[in-house]
């Protein structure tokens, strides 16, 4: 007999991810222990093996759940239908492929243009109340809490990098700020 985590182990699965095929039917304890705990039998581990080959394979779990509950199904032909989704899958992604080659292409066309400046956006957070010591505050609070977006938005800014380097500087060296 197998307890849950072993059964998982047996077929490199997480223990959540039994429990979820459980949950929706694939699996099913073969037994429960005096303390309620799952057991499973070689039976349990051929069909979780059975489950694991059909999801390698990309079926969904409903087909999977078909395929071994209803032995008079036709396996086969949930594969080929299968198999031609996954036709029509990969077209699809190839034109996204495409799209993106061709956007890439024309790639200077995308670039941003400048909407707003260091200094239209400091004129707005001045006429919204904004000091310098409270600007300063807001650059250190940004550094700390999302660094990558700090940097992303001095750099919509269009502020150079020398600028953007002493700006994102200060604000980590100056945490009393906040």
């Amino acid at each position: 007999m197998f307890t849950v985590s072993k059964l998982a182990q047996r077929c490199g699965l997480s223990r959540g991810t039994l429990l979820y095929y459980e949950s929706r039917g694939l699996l099913k304890p073969a037994s429960r222990s005096d303390a309620n705990y799952r057991r499973y039998g070689e039976k349990d581990l051929h069909r979780l093996q059975q489950i694991c080959i059909y999801r390698d394979a990309g079926l969904r779990l409903g087909d999977i759940r078909a395929i071994l509950d209803r032995p008079e199904n036709d396996a086969a032909s949930v594969l080929q239908r299968r198999l031609l989704e996954l036709g029509a899958e990969i077209e699809t992604l190839r034109g996204h492929q495409q799209a993106i080659l061709r956007l890439l292409q024309h790639k200077d066309s995308f670039r941003r243009t400048k909407v707003i400046t260091k200094e239209k956006w400091v004129s707005i957070m001045k006429a919204s109340g904004f000091s310098e010591e409270a600007m300063h505050r807001w650059h250190v609070e940004f550094e700390h809490s999302a660094p990558d977006e700090h940097q992303e938005f001095l750099e919509f800014l269009h502020i150079p990098r020398e600028e953007i380097g002493s700006i994102r500087e200060w604000s980590r060296k100056n945490p009393t700020a906040r």
